[in-house]
């Protein structure tokens, strides 16, 4: 039994997919003109554990994500220019060619961090004529008005606009959404942008030259891939009062029903205690923090030590933490791997699996999952075989790579080193020890001085 926050109702229920063991996720996918930094990032994992944890507890996940590649202004209220044909000025490239330099890339950050790729790739301009069949669905039944710069969806035509907002919320002309001349409500948003001189990334409709909002793309590949209404749609908190209430509102008005069943939103990851900005030079990418020497796997590690609905505070000091639990871990996972496979699960170690699923099961409560994985490495009472396997397992949620965790095999010369040094540290000459140990680095190890003695490290690059 899965239970789930959903923002619509603003509680957690007890999830229930629309066909038996079959469940279909759309998640929002980048928007390709830069890299994806590593707030974006935490929104995937998060949605991967999502997958993950479905997957585990026997459904069949058809999982669905976007590009886009058109369309997402530089103001989510539809003002600006487009944030592709920005970075193609910029770069002295096209459009097309951004778009796919930074699809790539994103593809690489996912593999990087162990992200399942979704089973649908879909980019939002292999779906223009999809994106003005449901305009016209819209102009139709009388939802949009035309003005100046392009079709727009009328808010207040929908009585139930709004449904994923907090109940306190109120708008207030200019409050929150900047007022385009024209416009009847401040809530209101394009659906079709016209030309008006853009050479790139414009198509014919019939109501001229243009280009569609990102509020319409994102309903239009959903359905088309999974069908209305589809289980879950997934995001970054930072889409619920518009992006999202934008989705919903199309597909209420055209066709009656709501887009997703279950709404998740993933909080948001700051830096420093500061929200990430540019102007405050404090926005990083996975290859920023590869240059500074962490496994990509670190940050995964990271995020999962905080709750996807609580906000996480992300500092250097607390990635090379985790860079240390990983580690650490690894060393416990050589450990254990006798190359034996445990015929079944002792009563204790059924206990452990049970509580974990109880875990992750309840909104994705990875933080306490993390927490008993690493009582079950303290258990005595447990065989190094059976916490083996239970790693491997409960490693379908965490995303580790812990079956790809090898025995280490340091080379003679090296533990010829590493002795010699120990004498001297015995003899106190730490400089000289220090200087076998700076050798010993360049020769791509590093030792660790224990309670139990030297510890040697291979060092990798990622």
């Amino acid at each position: 039994m899965i239970k789930l926050y959903n923002t619509l109702t603003r509680k957690k229920e007890i999830f229930k997919s629309l066909k038996n063991e079959k469940v279909g996720i759309y998640t929002c996918g980048p928007t390709v003109y830069w890299f994806a930094h590593i707030g974006n990032l935490r929104t995937y994992i998060f949605e991967d554990i999502l997958k993950r944890v479905l997957i585990y507890n026997g459904y069949k996940v058809k999982h669905v994500m976007n590009i886009t590649d058109v369309g997402h202004l530089v103001s989510d209220q539809d003002v600006g220019e487009d944030k592709i044909l920005i970075a193609a000025k910029k770069e002295k490239k096209n459009a097309r060619e951004i778009a796919r330099f930074y699809e790539k890339a994103f593809k690489r950050d996912l593999r990087r961090l162990n992200i399942l790729e979704p089973d649908v790739w879909i980019r939002a301009t292999e779906t223009i004529k999809d994106q003005i069949e449901l305009i016209k669905i819209l102009e139709k039944k009388g939802f949009t008005y035309i003005i100046e710069d392009g079709v727009y969806f009328d808010t207040s035509k929908l009585k139930k606009y709004g449904r994923l907002w907090p109940k306190e919320m109120k708008i207030l002309p200019g409050a929150r959404i900047e007022m385009t001349p024209g416009k009847k409500n401040p809530t209101d948003f394009a659906l079709w942008k016209f030309a008006k001189g853009r050479k790139e990334m414009v198509w014919d409709s019939p109501w001229g030259k243009g280009f569609p909002g990102w509020h319409t793309e994102c309903v239009v590949m959903s359905m088309k891939e999974l069908g209305i209404p589809f289980d879950i749609h997934c995001g970054g908190v930072d889409h619920i009062l518009i992006h999202h209430t934008n989705e919903i509102a199309q597909a209420e008005a055209a066709f009656g029903k709501i887009l997703a069943k279950y709404w998740l939103h993933g909080e948001f990851l700051l830096v420093e205690g500061k929200k990430m900005a540019k102007s405050l030079g404090n926005i990083y990418t996975l290859e920023d923090l590869i240059k500074r020497g962490f496994n990509p796997l670190s940050y995964r590690y990271f995020c999962l030590g905080a709750h996807y609905r609580s906000k996480l505070n992300f500092t250097f000091e607390g990635l090379k933490a985790s860079q240390n639990a990983l580690e650490n871990l690894h060393e416990k996972v050589r450990e254990m791997k006798s190359g034996k496979k445990e015929k079944k699960l002792g009563s204790k170690g059924k206990d452990y699996q049970r509580k974990f699923l109880e875990f992750i099961n309840d909104d994705l409560n990875l933080p306490k999952a993390l927490a008993l994985m690493w009582n079950l490495i303290g258990d005595k009472r447990i065989s190094d075989q059976e916490k083996y396997e239970l790693l491997l397992d409960f490693d379908r949620i965490f995303g580790l790579s812990l079956e790809k965790v090898k025995k280490l095999r340091i080379p003679k010369e090296i533990k010829k080193l590493v002795e010699i040094r120990e004498n001297y540290r015995k003899m106190g000459d730490f400089k000289k020890a220090d200087e076998i140990r700076m050798k010993i680095k360049e020769m791509g190890y590093w030792v660790e001085d224990t309670r139990e003695g030297p510890r040697i490290k291979k060092l990798k690059k990622y």
